[in-house]
């Protein structure tokens, strides 16, 4: 798995491909890092997760609940035009639980507020 450290717990992930089939394969890769924070592209979701019926995007958001931890997903989403999934972007947003950005400058910005992290 190739990743970036950005300090501070954080982790970005920088291998190409669908890494994130099933709620298995995300503890596997997660939790056997020691971080606060992991950060992937759009990309290396399965598909499935935007389709809010599936319920993998539910079931992972309760597992960062769960365990206190953070997800940031970087990517264009604005061609997902399910109203429903939107709602769970925003809402997703403003929990900070898991968060939805355009690119790895927002992504790091959402880390600038220390009580990001400290929250976790």
């Amino acid at each position: 798995m190739e990743h970036v450290y950005h300090g501070n717990g954080i982790i970005e992930i920088v291998e190409d491909g669908i890494i994130v089939n099933k709620i298995d394969d995300w503890a596997d890769l997660f939790f056997d890092q020691k971080c606060l924070a992991i950060i992937l592209k759009r990309e290396n979701l399965n598909k499935d997760f935007f389709e809010l019926k599936t319920g993998f995007a539910g079931e992972l958001l309760q597992k960062f609940s769960n365990y206190r931890k953070r997800l940031v997903i970087i990517g264009d989403f604005t061609d997902i035009k399910s109203k429903a999934f939107n709602n769970f972007i925003y809402e997703s947003n403003k929990t900070k639980q898991i968060i939805f950005v355009e690119n790895i400058d927002c992504a790091m910005k959402t880390f600038e507020n220390k009580t990001v992290l400290e929250d976790s």
